[in-house]
């Protein structure tokens, strides 16, 4: 990866995409990098479209702003492909990380991705139900964007998503939430 990894995360309100975006910041932080992790809403209540951002770098971050060319592109809620571009000013090489029970071909025809740009499902709603008994997809979002990007270890992210969920929910939702990171983990596929 390069000195500076850009995310852009699409979700919409409610389902924790702008957690997700801390977490993984938190994560890389404290592995050593250098990070930013921003979200970008207006008034809008649960179920609207949002924009969360990640800058991870190996030196220390100057630019403070959206992320308009990210590497990497997180869609939490793939019913945003019909009304939102994901693929705006994505890099040549980006990669798209996207929830859906859709075979990553599929989904590659549907964003009409370029010879460059690789293309990730997983069906993280579903593994939120099985293992949250909720449909937060963040949280296997969380261990499909750590597999496919390589920016911390599977064993730090989950430390990292037991500090930031210890503090505020049970130790059954943990252990669902950290079960959900590891089968985004291993369930994510590339078309």
């Amino acid at each position: 990866m390069a000195d500076t990894v850009e995310i852009r995360w699409h979700g919409r309100g409610g389902q924790g995409t702008v957690t997700a975006a801390k977490v993984l910041a938190d994560a890389c932080l404290s592995g050593g990098r250098f990070v930013q992790a921003f979200p970008e809403y207006g008034p809008e209540r649960a179920g609207a479209p949002l924009k969360a951002y990640n800058r991870i770098g190996t030196r220390e971050l100057r630019m403070h702003c959206p992320v308009l060319n990210p590497q990497v592109v997180s869609v939490v809620d793939a019913t945003l492909l019909d009304t939102v571009d994901v693929t705006e000013g994505a890099a040549e090489n980006a990669v798209f990380i996207v929830n859906t029970p859709k075979e990553p071909q599929e989904i590659r025809q549907k964003l009409g991705a370029k010879p460059g740009q690789r293309v990730f499902t997983v069906d993280a709603t579903r593994i939120a139900m099985e293992t949250i008994g909720k449909a937060f997809p963040n949280s296997p979002m969380l261990g499909a964007v750590v597999r496919v990007t390589g920016l911390v270890s599977l064993e730090h992210l989950l430390e990292d998503v037991r500090k930031s969920f210890g503090k505020k929910f049970s130790e059954q939702i943990i252990e669902g939430n950290l079960n959900a990171v590891r089968r985004g983990y291993e369930e994510v596929k590339e078309g």
